[in-house]
């Protein structure tokens, strides 16, 4: 009995993994321009920081419109394996860490997701819909409920990010101008992040002293949060989300979930 058994289990799995290989980019390919890229990036904060703990991840969902996307969607598979893995010491405010970036977030190829692993995504997306941590019935698109810090008020948060890391993600876009809806969240119960949308790359120095610029109109930008979604209007390509957090993360990994979407406004 035992015998048959396992061999059910192991003709799923195959039959399975066999699925994807051969038609996962006919399951999950979208039927408009539409692409989606998922990645995640791994920080290592070195010893002159002063969290007690060192680690941040952050898993990012990116999605956006490309007129493009029949030619690049493939691309991914004639990538050199060395680029998808990418590990850099970087510096920021004179203060050390290690990137370590898993996957390509060039804007230019499309994630296709082994079929277990989207039905596990699903999942989890209608579970928290049923708790209240997830505010959307689409599971394609994750928006996060407003949660104020409140372990301490936001005059001090502004305080303690300016010796703070930041991380910034780019968007991607065909347009000269576009909007973007976003969503983030941490696991951090005791500390909140802002996040920006900035200009490009560049403010993430100026955000230490009086040259920092960010979109500021409503839905832009969020300050003091554990949970947050917006949407940015007239964006300009190169632009990108910027989040931060004090240098105060306690001894655990800190998980962030960032999702980016742009809006179809054809």
């Amino acid at each position: 009995m035992k015998t048959i058994y396992y061999a059910i289990i192991l003709t799923v799995v195959f039959s399975v993994l066999l699925t994807n290989a051969f038609f996962g980019h006919l399951i999950f390919a979208s039927e408009t321009q539409q692409v989606m890229h998922k990645y995640s990036v791994y920080v290592h904060l070195l010893p002159e920081w002063n969290s007690g703990s060192k680690n941040i991840i952050f898993d990012v969902t990116n999605s956006w419109y490309n007129p493009d996307k029949d030619n690049n969607a493939n691309s991914v598979l004639n990538v050199e394996l060395k680029r998808y893995n990418t590990n850099q010491l970087k510096t920021i405010n004179d203060k050390s860490y290690v990137e370590l970036d898993h996957g390509l977030n060039d804007c230019k190829r499309e994630w296709q997701p082994i079929v277990y692993r989207k039905a596990v995504d699903i999942l989890r997306h209608h579970i928290e819909y049923v708790q209240g941590k997830q505010l959307n019935t689409n599971p394609d698109v994750s928006i996060y409920p407003d949660i104020e810090n409140t372990n301490y008020d936001n005059s001090e948060q502004q305080s303690k990010i300016k010796t703070g890391y930041m991380q910034f993600f780019p968007i991607c876009t065909s347009k000269e101008s576009t909007s973007y809806n976003y969503s983030i969240k941490t696991d951090n119960k005791d500390l909140g992040f802002d996040v920006y949308f900035v200009s490009s790359s560049t403010q993430r120095e100026g955000f230490y002293n009086s040259d920092f610029d960010y979109y500021q109109e409503s839905g832009c930008f969020g300050q003091n949060k554990q949970s947050y979604s917006g949407t940015c209007n007239n964006i300009q390509k190169g632009s990108g989300l910027l989040v931060v957090f004090p240098d105060e993360l306690k001894p655990w990994t800190t998980n962030v979930t960032v999702n980016l979407y742009e809006k179809d406004e054809s």
